[in-house]
């Protein structure tokens, strides 16, 4: 009995909606240089990364996403090569609208 799932009711209730993406972004540990990785998930509160970086539960590490700054975050969890993580400071709701947007072709003259 003792490895079964919770039923999903008994889940935590998220902070705020994900956003089901495929972004590149640059992470880095605290003290150690960029890389490349991609994220999945994105939400005003966190973000779920794709790397093949080592991470840990309660670590620190720093995201820069496409046209802004490096935030720090810090990883709730791990599986595999993916790790969810939660902004320090949540993103503004138009800079997560501005990141998700489609890119819009430029009409032609």
């Amino acid at each position: 009995m003792g490895a079964e799932r919770q039923a999903i009711p008994d889940r935590k209730i998220r902070a705020a909606e994900r956003r089901a993406v495929q972004i590149g972004v640059r992470v880095r540990r605290p003290g150690e240089t960029w890389f490349s990785s991609k994220i999945a998930d994105l939400s005003v509160s966190g973000f779920r990364l794709q790397s093949f970086m080592k991470l840990t539960a309660g670590s620190e590490l720093w995201i820069m996403l496409p046209g802004f700054e490096g935030r720090r975050a810090r990883v709730l969890w791990t599986r595999a090569h993916e790790a969810g993580c939660a902004f320090e400071r949540p993103l503004h709701p138009a800079i997560l609208d501005h990141i998700v947007q489609p890119e819009t072709p430029t009409p032609s003259a």
